[in-house]
């Protein structure tokens, strides 16, 4: 048994090791894909995409009471223990303002580039009790998203989405003038092009399998919108910052996973020019990758519960 996954949030029910037969009992195809490594500890190919979305398929069902999900092999597969590293570190951010861990539907959260897994509002409600809106550029992702709630009712009243039709904009179109959020997230597209995304499967897979691979296995296989954009995650989180201005009264935290750490420095400059009141950095760690939450807000503290309570 491999010990403890110390690095995740404290409240993330991810920590302990995967028990893969209770995850067996939930999702049966799955131990076709289960086996014992040199160390004696049952796992499964992390480059293999079928055995990815199982154990996402597992994981859902187990800890979150998500039954049927499912995605296209076309989409990104996210890793659950990351995934919900994040919602419970947005707890934490919100708890300074709120003098306890914020749950119930009253806490309405803005997902930027949904996809088609659903996997943050999935986390966050189950979690929390949280109010979910959920936004894509992608038609599809988002017909794939409506099917996981159509398969759970319950989700129904919790879960809202909401098509972008605009790829050149990230609030515009989707926060109307009445609506109020308590945050705002998104995991950015990373690469700045098919071939720089390409390359680092190649590398991902290479690194899982600690051996060479002729063909890029995707485990997180994605629409070109997952992956990659014009410029990469600097030109995404810059427009995000840049038109989040125009929404400053509308979302308490506005907040961004930011991979590479060599461009914190342009964007909390960007952050200052535009006269954020606060903004901070919230590291992450899932083994040997580590991300940043980079979160800011234009309202003071001062009135942040009394505008967004």
């Amino acid at each position: 048994m491999s010990a403890e996954k110390s690095s995740l949030h404290t409240r993330n029910p991810h920590r302990s090791p995967y028990d893969f037969d209770q995850l067996i009992s939930c999702v049966p195809e799955l131990k076709h894909y289960v086996f014992v490594n040199a160390y004696g500890t049952p796992t499964i190919n992390f480059s293999l995409p079928k055995a990815v979305k199982l154990l996402n398929k597992a994981l859902l069902l187990h800890f979150y009471n998500v039954h049927s999900w499912d995605i296209p092999e076309s989409n990104l597969c996210p890793p659950i223990p990351g995934r919900a590293d994040y919602i419970h570190y947005l707890a934490d951010l919100l708890t300074t303002q709120s003098g306890g861990i914020p749950t119930g539907a009253s806490i309405v959260g803005l997902d930027i580039g949904v996809g088609a897994n659903l996997v943050y509002p999935l986390i966050a409600h189950n979690s929390y009790g949280w109010t979910m809106l959920g936004t894509d550029i992608n038609k599809d992702s988002l017909k794939n998203a409506q099917q996981i709630l159509d398969h759970n009712p319950d989700l129904l009243p919790a879960i809202q989405l909401k098509h972008q039709p605009d790829s050149n904009h990230i609030f515009k179109n989707i926060i109307g003038v009445e609506d109020r959020f308590m945050f705002s997230m998104c995991n950015p597209p990373f690469h700045d092009s098919e071939e720089s995304a390409i390359k680092g499967n190649v590398r991902k897979t290479k690194n899982l399998n600690k051996s060479k691979v002729k063909k890029p296995l995707f485990n997180f296989s994605g629409q070109q919108s997952e992956l990659w954009c014009e410029g990469g995650e600097l030109a995404f989180i810059t427009k995000m910052i840049n038109e989040s201005t125009s929404y400053a009264s509308q979302v308490l935290w506005f907040t961004c996973l930011v991979s590479k750490k060599d461009n914190l420095h342009s964007l909390t400059n960007l952050l200052k020019k535009v006269k954020a009141v606060d903004f901070k950095t919230i590291e992450m760690a899932q083994g040997q990758k580590i991300s940043r939450i980079l979160a800011w807000t234009f309202t003071p503290q001062k009135d942040q519960k009394d505008q967004f309570s």
